[in-house]
């Protein structure tokens, strides 16, 4: 009897564990929408009311950070650096305060208020804010009796987020091991590996299966060839690491002010992202999907201004405070900078330059290069490119690591960790 009864919590364990992962699978579905939505019907907006509309930026930044501060504290920025402070906090009074239903649905809301409003974020770190509240919720609710298993939810939650918003389930697995957990743990990798598969797997019966840029048929002549992949490592890991060291010694810079004006701050942010819009003659605004999707499929040049702009026009929403992600914009930026750079190579595929290129910046931000290559080749679904992709995500890091020594979310995390009075740091 006693056997039974055991027996019978197992599989509610995993019944509620399976829910949990359909529903982020569908959240991630829902949200990958309804940004698409959003940007489109800002793009819609600001075309047919001219400079006028830029004015919305500035408002709904302010608006945003009001609504984050005063009803979803808790739920600014990626959500990347609130999922690794719940894995390094052991009582779940504070994870909760960093994890729950009501982050998870004000982080949906606001960051689509952010794509309405124009502000240069991405949707995929807070799909992994999302997925790994959900679960830790769930099992928060449910009480999993094992304590480890809240570790282990997490951690699966963030990893299916990934999954689910890109459509690269091997991508979610190492993102989860190399960045959140830094390390492998055979306890949780089960777990990890089943909530990819269940919410990929919704993803893909409702979006199909799909590339996330389409595909390329890029390749490296051999020999000299291989000459720019130093290159570009080179320069998208510099151009990467600046943008974390200034992202996080400017948001220390502004904490004060931000604590005390968080809504004056958005504002003046807004105003720097349509600024750098206005100046640079180019569409800065929102992930940036569509402007790198045509660089890689379509083979465009928007020139210089792009990548700069772009890559000014991302610190700024970042700084403002509202929920956002980072992930999708660094990719464009990348794209862009690549293009820009494959006119210098005339008889380089340009194809191969803007991808080596997007996995360079990628991975000059983010200072997580394997997971950086195989999100690159799950996107593009290029395999013949792995070698060069590789290598250039492991010269990236390292000259990344010259400009910006550590790991930007797990500096950003630090923010949310407990103080020695047993509160969240501001």
């Amino acid at each position: 009897m006693q056997t039974l009864i055991h027996w019978i919590r197992d599989w509610r364990g995993h019944l509620v564990f399976w829910t949990g992962a359909i529903l982020v699978g569908l959240l991630s579905v829902l949200f990958a929408v309804s940004a698409s939505k959003a940007e489109h019907w800002h793009a819609r907006f600001l075309q047919e009311h001219g400079p006028l509309a830029m004015l919305i930026t500035p408002v709904g930044l302010m608006l945003i950070a009001f609504l984050t501060r005063h009803f979803f504290p808790g739920a600014q920025g990626s959500g990347i650096p609130q999922t690794i402070a719940a894995l390094n906090v052991q009582e779940n009074r504070l994870r909760r305060g960093l994890l729950s239903f009501r982050i998870a649905f004000g982080k949906i809301s606001l960051t689509l208020l952010g794509f309405l409003s124009g502000a240069s974020i991405g949707r995929e770190g807070p799909t992994v804010h999302v997925g790994a509240s959900v679960l830790f919720a769930i099992g928060d609710r449910v009480r999993f009796p094992h304590h480890y298993l809240d570790h282990a939810l997490i951690l699966a939650g963030g990893a299916a987020g990934i999954s689910a918003a890109f459509n690269t389930p091997v991508a979610g697995v190492l993102f989860a091991i190399e960045e959140m957990a830094r390390s492998f743990n055979e306890r949780t990798s089960g777990t990890i590996l089943v909530a990819v598969i269940i919410s990929g797997v919704v993803a893909m019966s409702l979006l199909g299966n799909y590339t996330y840029f389409g595909q390329t048929s890029a390749h490296l002549p051999p020999g000299w060839g291989w000459l720019i992949v130093p290159l570009l490592g080179m320069l998208g890991g510099v151009a990467g690491g600046l943008f974390s060291r200034l992202l996080v010694a400017g948001s220390r810079w502004l904490a004060p002010f931000a604590q005390r004006h968080p809504i004056l701050l958005a504002g003046g942010c807004g105003l720097g992202v349509v600024l750098v819009a206005w100046l640079s003659g180019s569409f800065v605004f929102g992930a940036g999907y569509e402007q790198a999707h045509a660089i890689v499929q379509e083979g465009t040049n928007p020139g210089w201004t792009y990548p700069v702009a772009k890559w000014l026009a991302t610190l700024f929403s970042y700084l403002s405070g509202i929920p956002g992600g980072i992930f999708a914009p660094s990719l464009s930026t990348g794209a862009g900078l690549g293009a820009a750079m494959a006119p210098w190579f005339p008889s380089v595929d340009a194809s191969a330059i803007v991808v080596l290129a997007m996995t360079a910046y990628f991975t000059g931000v983010v200072k997580t290069p394997i997971t950086a290559a195989v999100i690159i080749m799950e996107m593009v679904n290029d395999h013949a490119m792995m070698l060069p992709i590789m290598a250039t995500a492991i010269i990236a890091f390292g000259f990344s690591s010259l400009v910006f020594n550590d790991a930007i979310y797990q500096v950003l995390a630090k923010n949310f960790l407990p103080t020695e009075a047993g509160k969240p740091s501001s």
